[in-house]
């Protein structure tokens, strides 16, 4: 039983762990022919990597990836391919401390109840460097779906830190690369900035994040009715990324307050097919894709590693108070848009081959 793999025909197993010699990705079901190199790799894997700036965890790793499988000539053959990415700025010592004790709002307690036993060095596979490897993964993907469906755009924002928002009135989309925070309203970087600086020098604590994740061009017809549903493996992949506690489709959790009458998208004909008056479905009907954008949310927990002092227990039951040192996320979102873009991808080429393999691609005309 492996309980370290996602998907159906193109599927992802990762293995490593945050203080081991490395971690990675073995990618099964990438359709040869692909052209394929690290560094298209690289690209995605640099927009995640640690120690950039003064808003992310200073561990310094270069996250540089190999390809050791299913490569011949720059090109994908099929067979499986093997992604390492090698640790190399671990410091095992800034955990020696919490060896026999419990971190509140950490996996530490949950993983020893199970096993018995847990890696202390950084949480092990608990810990958010293993996403390191979903975001090689996805850039494995990408370039399978330049192939497939080479119109598809994925893109992944922040919307929200702590209880600062962004002004969708001010959304631009071709400024979500030129800040720390993948912030699509740049009027609100500098504020973000000064709060963010604040609750890591001064305040000693951390803050959770909206992320939104959009797939632009992804052709009608992608999913399945029923226990195949394009919207639940999305759901399931955002849910899976460390510190995730909730996902929304579209309209999501705001749909409750909605009317039958606000929350339908109406439908027209246009001159290139069916359009929609909205958006609230989030791109997907009956768990098959419509054509517009398909809009993922997830909500992204505080970091619990922080200086300020909570209480918790040790192993052996006694009562004692926690400090984590080390080098943290003050808002692990930041680092958590890349991810969500490659669990995206993951799952949109996923369906798109099992959808070739169902239908080969027929679809039911209108107009």
């Amino acid at each position: 039983m492996s309980l370290n793999s996602y998907g159906h025909l193109f599927r992802v197993t990762t293995w490593g762990e945050s203080h081991g010699p490395a971690l990675g990705a073995t990618v099964d079901g990438c359709p040869p022919g692909v052209p394929l190199t690290a560094p298209m790799i690289q690209r995605w894997l640099d927009k995640r990597r640690p120690g950039q700036n003064k808003m992310t965890t200073q561990r310094n790793e270069p996250d540089a990836v190999e390809i050791l499988s299913g490569v011949f000539d720059d090109t994908t053959t099929g067979t499986p391919i093997q992604l390492m990415i090698r640790n190399t700025d671990q410091r095992s010592k800034d955990y020696g401390e919490i060896a026999q004790t419990f971190r509140p709002g950490h996996a530490d307690i949950t993983y020893h109840q199970k096993y018995g036993l847990r890696d202390y060095r950084g949480g092990g596979r608990s810990s958010a460097r293993e996403t390191a490897a979903r975001v090689a993964a996805g850039g494995v993907a990408r370039e399978a779906i330049k192939q497939l469906a080479p119109g598809v755009e994925i893109k992944g924002y922040m919307v929200q830190m702590g209880e600062k928002t962004i002004d969708r009135a001010r959304f631009d989309w071709d400024s979500i690369d030129d800040n720390d925070f993948w912030c699509p309203d740049p009027q609100a970087v500098p504020d973000w900035t000064d709060y963010l600086n604040w609750l890591r020098k001064d305040d000693h604590n951390s803050v959770g994040a909206m992320i939104e994740v959009v797939a632009r061009g992804v052709p009608a017809g992608i999913g399945a009715p029923v226990y195949g549903k394009l919207d639940t493996d999305l759901a399931a992949a955002m849910m899976s990324i460390n510190a995730v506690k909730g996902v929304e489709i579209g309209e999501g959790m705001a749909a409750a307050a909605l009317t039958g009458r606000d929350n339908a998208d109406e439908i027209f004909m246009g001159p290139n097919g069916p359009e929609y008056s909205s958006n609230h479905a989030g791109g997907v009907l009956g768990g098959i894709s419509t054509g517009q954008d398909i809009v993922v949310r997830f909500a992204v927990k505080p970091t619990s590693s922080i200086l300020s002092p909570r209480k918790s227990i040790r192993i052996d039951g006694t009562p004692t108070e926690v400090v984590t040192k080390g080098r943290h996320d003050p808002c692990v979102g930041i680092r958590a848009v890349p991810v969500g873009e490659a669990m995206m991808a993951a799952v949109i080429l996923d369906h798109i081959l099992l959808d070739r393999g169902q239908t080969g691609g027929l679809r039911g005309q209108i107009g």
